[in-house]
């Protein structure tokens, strides 16, 4: 919750990347733009949950400028394909499906086989330890940029499968840990497991065990996800979502069937891990309400804090559908089995959508995205990438704003 107390004041600008599978290409997209037109940049807190973990650690331990970083990470979502994310031959999947059946129809038995997930992503595993290290799952260009003072906090979001607490993995220096009720913080080496933890998407993808315990997709019951940046010192955020809520949805023909499993699902998946970015965001502007009220004798370490939320303008869900043809033979027949043609809306395929098409048009809507906005992004960043450079239209920085560009809407307060 943004409301609480941090360590000590320092005015850092934050980068919060919310969850979406393979949607978060869209968020390089947005990065590509303003790195292009802020090439100063430097986000020193940077905090990322399920697959915006990814580009959270990938930014983070980069020791390039803003630029030279995006466009490496752009080439690597570009020529992802999804054989690079899990295991995708007919073969293993017929078996796991078999052993999934068997599982459910034991009724408990001691034979049965034992299932983690109806996917194996292995292959994502040995991906980011190239990626982000010396293929061990070290991440050690974290270490290099906050001695080098280019960083100051980075942290990944997983659930407890034990306790159900959210836990924020914290790298960093100068950071106070924090306990409230239902999360807590963990300060720790990451490692790429903590990035494969953070993007585990239940039943989907296997947990990972952390310090002894089952960790899984961070982005259940994330009630709070501004409150890790606000706790490594923020004050200011910009946060980037993946989901399209219902302002930039165009209705689609009333369907007149049952809805099958994957439209089901697809919504489920939004409620569950993608949907929580605006209620933070309310709070958040009710509490610098109150925050503005306060004497700055009375404040202490409570100060307001601006924000903009950026979400995509358009159905990102919904384009997947458009590239259904893309995915491997078995997986295809996979989904299509769960109802995933049956759906006016592609939200569960669009998760595991790792196709170069479909990834390449979410980069270029993150392009278009921010290039709209920069007004907007730039009065939230522009004083300390450019200095002298005049904001336009925006927040005004330090006076608590809260602006959520929403598909065709601003919404500001």
């Amino acid at each position: 919750m943004p409301a609480e107390r941090r360590s000590e004041p320092s005015g850092e600008i934050a980068l919060v990347l919310s969850g979406g599978g393979a949607r978060a290409a869209y968020q390089v997209g947005v990065l590509r733009a303003l790195a292009r037109r802020m090439p100063s940049l430097r986000f020193r807190v940077i905090t990322g949950v399920s697959a915006g973990a990814i580009n959270a650690a990938f930014l983070a331990s980069s020791t390039q400028g803003l630029k030279d970083a995006v466009e490496e990470l752009a080439r690597l979502w570009s020529r992802l394909r999804t054989r690079d994310v899990f295991r995708v031959d007919p073969a293993f999947l017929a078996r796991n499906l078999v052993r999934w059946g068997a599982r459910l129809v034991s009724g408990g038995a001691s034979g049965a086989p034992r299932v983690r997930a109806l996917l194996e992503p292995s292959p994502l595993g040995d991906l980011l330890a190239r990626a982000l290290g010396d293929g061990t799952g070290r991440i050690d260009g974290i270490e290099r940029n906050l001695a080098a003072g280019t960083l100051r906090a980075v942290a990944l979001t997983t659930i407890d499968y034990s306790t159900g607490q959210t836990v924020s993995w914290v790298e960093g220096r100068g950071i106070a840990p924090w306990q409230r009720p239902g999360r807590r913080s963990a300060f720790t080496r990451l490692t790429t497991a903590h990035v494969m933890a953070s993007a585990a998407l239940p039943l989907v993808f296997p947990a990972v065990e952390l310090d002894g315990t089952w960790h899984g997709d961070g982005g259940v019951r994330l009630a709070d996800p501004l409150s890790p940046a606000v706790h490594l010192g923020a004050s200011r955020i910009l946060a980037i979502s993946t989901l399209c809520t219902r302002a930039c949805v165009v209705p689609g023909p009333r369907p007149a069937a049952y809805p099958p499993p994957a439209q089901i699902a697809g919504l489920l998946t939004d409620a569950v891990f993608l949907d929580l970015l605006d209620e933070d965001a309310l709070r958040l502007r009710r509490l610098n309400e109150i925050a503005g009220r306060l004497p700055l004798e009375e404040r202490g370490d409570v100060r307001p804090i601006d924000l903009v939320v950026l979400r995509p303008s358009q159905d990102l869900g919904r384009l997947a559908g458009s590239h259904e043809t893309d995915l491997p033979r078995g997986l295809r027949f996979l989904l299509r089995g769960l109802g995933s043609r049956e759906s006016p809306s592609a939200d569960f395929l669009s998760l595991l959508m790792f196709e170069p098409r479909y990834l390449t048009r979410l980069v270029e809507i993150g392009e278009a995205d921010a290039e709209t906005y920069m007004g907007e992004i730039g009065a939230l960043l522009a004083p300390a990438a450019a200095p002298g450079r005049s904001p336009g239209p925006g927040p005004v920085p330090g006076a608590g704003s809260v602006v959520i560009l929403d598909g065709p809407e601003r919404r500001a307060s």
